[in-house]
């Protein structure tokens, strides 16, 4: 027996983490109340699951130390340092372990105490939500105890406003139909009650007694992430009776982090618990993006590495050629002792190696990466500190979620953005219903508000006779009760009738806004839906009497159906079956009804850019209605593959349908929508829009939003497409077409925005997408791939339409690892868009009204669409120049810093002589350079931020990471050593052989590294401030303050008798140095001499060979206002730029913004377009002799 309890232990192992994770299926067993199944139901097996803690900290007080050791040092930086300074600690080097030891100790510590205090935060909050009280009931009494003691099988009270404490299956509630209400806002961000429902055979134990006398047992999935599934399944035991067996899915589900809104009280059962509850499983990170300018960074330290490795071996080399002499390697004044002379002279070749390391490691700058974090977590703040970004209309500003890729917005080349509630306002308006070739257009509304000039029902074409006055009945209650909208509490009303005016008050809450539109145009066209109660659904229908209809199923809406239906039955014992979904869904299924009419409106619907839906409905008899319900039955009750069975069961119920008609709901364009795509496409970023509507209606938004033009050519490739040809000739007629016309010219050479050229848009769906990356058994699939995108290339903009969230990631994946890299973003606001904001370089999600899943998985949230232009123009660009430039500049100055050390040791026998003090070698990264290159990294604005609004093409100055090509890094590093070169032979030519001092003295070797030292700071720092376009007050106090504390600090060192020190090498002699006439002289002529090159370059290039940038920066319009995006400091006085037209004018000021319905579309050869009297393009500037007039996006911030 131990032997089988054994081998089914190791088959378990074996089966859970050796299959594939998506065959292996594994469940537990709860007992509620921790109570035994009756005799003979099922054996006992009691299972041990973690406790209720929850634990967020990375870290204990035991293992704080070693373990952020251990994270630090896996850096390579740190890493390198680590190895440098125990080099310095082991063998006789030549600098003290000091220089290497302090700046990497700053760095390790900074970042221990910064990592440390997070994770103090993570415990308090722990400690605070594992503390909590929870009332949970034993014996039949209610006891409290803390959060952290609760077991699985516990059964809970919960109270109307408490927090669910863990993951509970909903057994009961103070109200009568067993349901209750809870907001998941912590969870998913979405703040609208929602409805859970109690098990049928639970809801009636309202009482402490009563829900102690339960006897059940729950089997369920184990624990998994995804909030929104969940797969079990009851059994209740009753009295000498078999069990009743119930299935649970996501709507029995109470979550720990919701909290329970408008219901007294609940009980439920505890499934999982502490770590194991999904809000806990939600908390592991995402995966580690990682930005093109960090890659380059890297590859430039290994440069930099191999630089150092190689002046290690030739000054190792030479040491030995030079002291082959032997009077050179034994002079008279320094005899070697024996044990040196028995040295194998391998070991000393080694040990003088890794000296000459120690000596120029300098030359891998470890403060560059302190620097680069805290520009990238300071910087990110002037996202969110940007009111031009905040809207007033939801109270929402724009989120930072991480700051590792602020400068990655400088460099998007594809941005792929979602079409519903991203490009649109997610904010539906029922239009019209097409009833049997009938079209009905109701008063106008939207979210309850009924608009002016709204006269009652228009009816256009002819009236229906009395066979089509049932249909029309029929299709009204269809949309009355085909939904999973609730009816708001406060406006419920309990009686038998309600009048019309009083229905219309109705509030409805629903997770998608096509339904509260649907519903709402309904009842302006006479059938009002007034609540669900006791699984009774409620209408008022046009003679003002109430309908009860008992809700027997819902075959839930999914993304792979597209539709949803309801099985009800009326007063009069006739069931019904109604559906609703895309047209590509029901029409297949429909065997009845006036298809072709209904289908020639739905498409003239579409063109229009309204979104549609069809209305179909069967009728069942009872005996038709048993087989579904226990079809249905079998399938909710499966613990494994039960998705895949709702699904089985749903394809075989919704057959023979009925066709009733069409709805037709218009979701509007997002204001600025046009106007952002716009800017977006003349910065030379391809816009592509990805999408689940159907290829007409997301065509004419595109037209809408200007992704496509007039004068765009449509390419097809669709699957009505292929199946008139295959997918090879569709593929090469396509590819033949773009790349005729575009013959030798890349597309990239101009925006697609010309008016002359021929300029291509494609549209995709789904099916041919599957059918490009489907692998095919010869192995043409990545010649399909190519060539689509070789197709995709050519084209100024592409609509994916009929796409799954999984195909939109697929292709977002499919253009990021194309054989040029682009850098990629994806933009939405729902769940179905989570998959690719994750997939692309940098993620956004829009905080829209499909909840918050987009925002909390993305890299950063904006509020709306129109925000993305000036996150990536404006703080794109500028987080992109000024890390580039801070990269730069660091390996810059480091070369200046070492390269003299280096050509020192040809003038002192490769002794290994430092040239530099130690106090000098520590402190240049620290103190002496470190805070005008972090100023300058937060602050810079090289061209205003209203410039680069209204100049996009700015852009292209900076695409494909071109500020740190191998090009601009070479020149940075040669610039390096020629003003190393500078310093040195300078310093050297003016002490050679002459006398500094008045009396004659000539300077020692440590007046000479001085010497050399302060013009390196000098040069370095002057060479910064030369570059700085955008000067204020913090920029003058670094600078200058710098040099100043460069100054005072030599003066101390130097002038102070330190009673630390058992030797001061420096005293008085920088003191000495400026007490001479031509030191004074020789540095800045030297400062001179070393800047005038870069300045000579920068002069030439500016005025023969200028960029687009360099061309604005010289224009007259950029004389106007320039105001820093450093809120904090928008008001300081001293911005580099002064604005000569705006500023007279009170006029000028940020512009209203109004909201206008603009749609401009092309489609199968005819123009559809609506301007609005008053339209007026943004960014605008008007003259006249009286006044100024400004129609643009506003001020960077106000001052």
């Amino acid at each position: 027996m131990a032997g089988t309890i054994d081998c089914s232990f190791i088959r378990t192992l074996i089966n859970r983490y050796c299959a594939g994770e998506e065959n292996w299926v594994d469940s537990r067993t709860i007992y509620v109340g921790h109570k035994e199944p009756p005799p003979g139901a099922e054996a006992y097996i009691p299972q041990k699951y973690p406790d209720n803690r929850i634990v967020s900290s990375k870290y204990t007080f035991w293992n704080f130390i070693p373990k952020n050791l251990f994270e630090q040092f896996r850096r390579i930086a740190n890493f390198y340092f680590l190895i440098i300074f125990l080099v310095q600690l082991i063998i006789d080097t030549p600098t003290s372990p000091v220089t290497s030891g302090l700046p990497l100790f700053f760095v390790i510590a900074v970042t221990a105490i910064k990592q440390g205090y997070e994770d103090w935060l993570r415990h308090k909050a722990d400690n605070a939500m594992n503390q909590c009280p929870v009332h949970f009931i034993q014996h039949g009494k209610l006891v409290r105890k803390q959060s952290r003691n609760l077991r699985v099988g516990d059964i809970v009270m919960v109270n109307d406003g408490e927090t669910f404490p863990c993951d509970l299956i909903f057994l009961s509630s103070s109200r009568e139909d067993g349901t209750c209400y809870v907001t998941t806002a912590s969870l998913d961000g979405e703040s609208s009650h929602k409805t859970y429902y109690a098990v049928q055979d639970t809801k009636g134990f309202q009482t402490e007694e009563d829900i102690d006398s339960l006897h059940a047992t729950v089997e369920c999935e184990q624990p998994q992430p995804d909030l929104y599934k969940f797969v079990g399944r009851i059994h209740v035991y009753q009295e000498r009776n078999d069990p009743i067996v119930r299935s649970l899915g996501s709507e029995n589900l109470l979550l720990r982090g919701a909290s329970l809104k408008n219901t007294e009280k609940i009980f439920g059962v505890a499934i999982y618990t502490g770590m194991e509850t999904k809000m806990a499983l939600n908390y592991q990170s995402k995966s580690q993006k990682r930005s093109v300018v960090e890659k380059s960074m890297n590859v430039f330290l290994v440069v930099y590495l191999c630089i150092l490795i190689s002046k290690a071996l030739i000054n190792t080399v030479l040491k030995y050629v030079w002291q082959s002499d032997p009077f050179r390697d034994e002079p008279w004044f320094n005899q070697k002792t024996e044990a040196e002379r028995q040295r194998h002279l391998f070991l000393k070749a080694f040990t003088d190696f890794l000296a000459f390391m120690v000596l120029f490691n300098y030359i891998i700058p470890v403060s560059m990466y302190v620097t680069v974090e805290m520009q990238k977590f300071l910087g990110s703040y002037f996202i969110t500190w940007d009111e031009d970004m905040f809207d007033e209309e939801t109270g929402e500003g724009p989120v930072v979620n991480t700051s590792d890729l602020n400068e990655e917005l400088g460099q998007v080349e594809y941005i792929f953005t979602d079409k519903t509630g991203t490009l649109t306002e997610n904010n539906m308006e029922f239009i019209e219903c097409c009833i049997e070739g009938n079209v009905y257009v109701p008063h106008v509304i939207c979210n309850g508000q009924i608009l002016p000039d709204s006269g009652g029902i228009d009816m256009i074409d002819s009236s229906p006779g009395v066979s089509g006055k049932e249909r029309e009945e029929l299709f009204f209650r269809a949309l009355c009760l085909c939904h999973t909208v609730q009816v708001k509490d406060d406006v419920l009303v309990d009686g038998a009738k309600k009048s019309p005016d009083s229905s219309r008050s109705c509030i409805y809450i629903s997770s998608s806004p096509d339904e509260v539109a649907l519903v709402e145009g309904i009842q302006r066209l006479g059938f009002t839906y007034l609540r669900l109660k006791d699984n009774y659904m409620e209408l008022l229908n046009r003679d003002n009497d109430i309908e009860r209809y008992e809700l027997l199923e819902i075959l839930t809406f999914d993304s792979v159906r597209r539709r949803m239906s309801v099985i009800v039955k009326s007063t009069s014992g006739d069931i019904y079956l109604f559906c609703k979904g895309a047209d590509s869904s029901i029409f297949p299924r429909v065997t009845e009804g006036k298809v072709d009419q209904i289908r020639s409106r739905v498409e003239r619907n579409a063109v229009e850019g309204l979104r549609t839906l069809c209305v179909a409905y069967k009728k069942l008899t009872q005996e038709e209605y048993n087989e579904v319900c226990e079809l249905l039955h079998e399938a909710k009750v499966a613990l494994q593959e039960r998705e895949k069975k709702l699904a089985e069961a749903y394809e075989l119920v919704e057959t023979d349908l009925t066709l009733l008609g069409a709805t037709a709901v218009e979701d509007r364009l997002q204001e600025k929508a046009a106007d952002t795509i716009e800017a977006l496409q003349k910065a030379g970023i391809k816009v592509w829009v990805l999408t689940g509507d159907k290829m007409e209606t997301a065509a004419a938004t595109c037209y809408a939003c200007k992704l496509f033009r007039r004068n765009t050519q449509l390419l097809e490739l669709t699957t009505k497409k292929i199946e008139e040809q295959s997918l090879h000739d569709v593929l090469f007629e396509l590819s033949k077409t773009v790349l005729h016309y575009s013959g030798s010219m890349t597309r990239d050479s101009f925006s697609g925005l010309s008016t002359d050229m021929q300029d291509f848009g494609l549209i995709i769906d789904g099916a041919a997408l599957s059918l490009i990356m489907k692998p095919r058994q010869n192995g043409s699939s990545g010649n399909y791939r190519e060539l689509f995108l070789e197709i995709c290339r050519n084209c100024s903009a592409v609509l994916c339409c009929r796409m799954a969230p999984l195909q939109k990631a697929q292709i977002v994946k499919l253009i990021k690892l194309s054989k040029e890299h682009p850098i990629t973003l994806a933009i939405g606001d729902g769940a179905n868009d989570v998959s690719m904001i994750l997939e692309a370089h940098v993620g956004i999600g829009v905080i829209g009204k499909e909840g918050r899943q987009a925002a909390r998985n993305s890299d950063y949230a904006i509020p709306k669409f129109k925000h993305l232009k000036k996150m990536i123009l404006v703080h794109g660009h500028f987080y992109y120049i000024r890390i580039s430039e801070l990269v730069q500049y660091f390996f810059y100055k480091n070369v200046c810093f070492i390269f003299p050390q280096f050509l020192y040791q040809f003038f002192c026998g490769f002794s290994q002589q430092p040239l530099y003090d130690t106090a000098y070698l520590t402190l240049y990264n620290i103190s002496f350079t470190s805070l005008p290159i972090l100023m300058y990294s937060l602050m810079e604005q090289h061209v205003s931020s209203d410039m680069l609004k209204r100049d996009p093409s700015l852009y292209r100055d900076i695409a494909k990471n071109a500020l740190l090509r191998w090009r601009v890094f070479i020149y940075w590093t040669f610039l390096g050593v020629f003003d190393a070169l500078v310093f040195f032979f300078g310093a050297y030519l003016m002490l050679e052989n002459t006398a500094m001092t008045i009396n004659g003295h000539v300077f020692g070797n440590w007046t000479f590294g001085t010497m050399v030292f302060t013009v390196l700071v000098f040069t370095v720092t002057l060479k910064l401030a030369l570059d700085t376009h955008y000067w204020t007050w913090i920029n003058h106090f670094v600078i200058w303050g710098s040099l100043i504390f460069y100054i005072v600090f030599s003066l101390l060192w130097g002038g102070i008798i330190w009673p630390f020190l058992s030797y001061q090498r420096m005293y008085f002699v920088f003191i000495q140095m400026l007490s001479s006439g031509p030191a004074w002289l020789g540095i800045i002529l030297l400062i001179i001499v070393s800047l005038l090159p870069d300045i000579l370059k920068k002069v030439l290039c500016r005025q023969l060979w200028p960029t687009a940038t360099e061309r604005t920066q010289n224009s007259p319009r950029q004389c106007q206002d320039h105001i820093s995006e450093f809120t904090p400091l928008a008001s300081l006085p001293s911005p580099s730029y002064r604005s000569n037209e705006l500023t007279s004018s009170p006029l000028a000021t940020r512009s209203h913004s109004h909201s206008k319905k603009v749609m401009l579309t092309y489609w199968n050869s005819h123009d559809y377009s609506v301007l609005p009297l008053g339209f007026n393009f943004s960014n605008n500037y008007c003259k006249s002799s009286t006044r100024h007039c400004y129609h643009g996006s506003g001020l960077e911030t106000p001052v």
